[in-house]
């Protein structure tokens, strides 16, 4: 316990200094995020991956009407008639292109449409202090406050410093912006509440004070994560967001997050 002192001490002027700086610094420019007024959906163009749902529309061939299908982990689908195709990567209206330029060894111009009745690949994904942590699935119209309301930032959530990262077109480019939720709801500020993307990922830290309490409670109970993956939740073991219960009835308030909050 002795051994701890300077060690909790640290971390006091550590929690300290991150509150005063707000930790993390953004990165990127903010243009790449678009305001929900400016524009009607997040992305003109859907394209179809595993494991999308696609259903075709064929009315001079009743082999593909009303056809539906899902794409396997292949990229690829398999039809009657036309046999294997692949979609994966392809727009609805470049997969109809497709399926009727095979079509027409059989069918003089034949009229096809295909539509997306499950997305199943498309989700933004909402980290951190949330009771409802994990992926959702994109609409088109989903906006950070949404997404942030809809998770529901349990008590140790440091809602004014909420992070929002966006992945450029290169494997190392990326935009951090840090988002005051308390400010976009006490002011009605809504110049931050941004429509989300593919791949988009909101980040809700603890606050600064919530994370030094878990430091220390590691730092004095240096077993404790141990005997707590008895009780854990199934799904949170071997998982990078694996939490440990701090009550013998855990709520979801009562999750801390066993993996600190990430520097960009």
């Amino acid at each position: 316990m002795i051994a701890s002192v300077p060690r909790i001490a640290s971390l006091v002027a550590l929690a300290l200094l991150c509150a005063a700086s707000g930790c993390v610094a953004e990165r990127g420019d903010r243009t790449v995020f678009q305001h929900r007024t400016e524009t009607e959906v997040s992305s003109p163009v859907y394209t179809v991956h595993p494991p999308d749902v696609i259903r075709l529309h064929a009315p001079m061939a009743p082999e593909l009407d009303g056809v539906t299908q899902q794409v396997r982990a292949d990229g690829k689908v398999s039809l009657r008639l036309i046999g294997e195709i692949e979609v994966a990567g392809l727009t609805p209206t470049e997969i109809a292109a497709r399926v009727r330029e095979k079509l027409a060894k059989f069918y003089i111009d034949p009229d096809v449409v295909v539509e997306v009745p499950g997305q199943n690949s498309s989700f933004y994904y909402v980290l951190g202090e949330v009771q409802w942590p994990g992926p959702r699935p994109v609409t088109g119209r989903d906006t950070l406050l949404h997404a942030i309301a809809e998770a529901r930032p349990t008590s140790l959530a440091w809602t004014s410093r909420v992070q929002l990262i966006r992945s450029g077109m290169t494997r190392d480019e990326r935009t951090v912006v840090n988002v005051d939720i308390d400010k976009l709801l006490e002011r009605g500020d809504a110049r931050d509440d941004v429509l989300l993307k593919v791949g988009d990922i909101i980040q809700v830290p603890p606050s600064p004070l919530a994370w030094l309490g878990l430091r220390v409670r590691e730092a004095m109970f240096p077993v404790s994560p141990v005997s707590s993956a008895y009780t854990a939740p199934v799904g949170f073991i071997n998982s990078p967001y694996t939490s440990q219960s701090v009550t013998d009835s855990p709520t979801a308030a009562d999750y801390y997050y066993r993996r600190p909050y990430v520097r960009p």
